[in-house]
């Protein structure tokens, strides 16, 4: 599968018909392994479900940009929030949520994911190996 088709397919459910350009995906054509595919959508999953808990898609203003830049040994998908409500960061250390993506993205997909609580809207930077991605 493609990381595109991926990301696509499990945002759709957060686009509204008719809205402006909501959610907009734009990463290379690169593929995703079977493995690899089922903690990303984990890691995606939870990304979107707390945007439409707090952040942009809580609000119909919210727009979602998803980015890649892919490097020689690593991918770096970038998350961008814009429109939502005011970012307040997390105030608790770690949520079920937060410890899954973390460990899904260092076990199953060699990486990382760092969050910034920006004034504008929540950035999320998912850096992992470019080989992992494959698996």
């Amino acid at each position: 599968m493609l990381l595109g088709d991926l990301i696509s397919v499990l945002l759709a459910p957060y686009d509204e018909k008719g809205a402006s350009v909501r959610i907009r995906v734009s990463v290379p054509k690169m593929n995703v392994g079977e493995r690899s595919s089922t903690a990303l959508a984990l890691v995606i999953h939870e990304l979107a479900t707390n945007s439409a808990k707090y952040g942009a898609f809580s609000v119909s203003s919210g727009t979602l940009d998803v980015s890649c830049n892919a490097h020689e040994d690593e991918v770096v998908v970038m998350w961008t929030e814009r429109g939502g409500p005011p970012v307040v960061a997390p105030t608790k250390l770690e949520g079920f949520g937060s410890k899954m993506v973390h460990r899904s993205m260092a076990s199953q997909l060699g990486g990382t994911i760092a969050f910034d609580w920006s004034d504008e809207g929540v950035v999320v930077a998912l850096r992992m190996s470019r080989n992992s991605l494959a698996l």
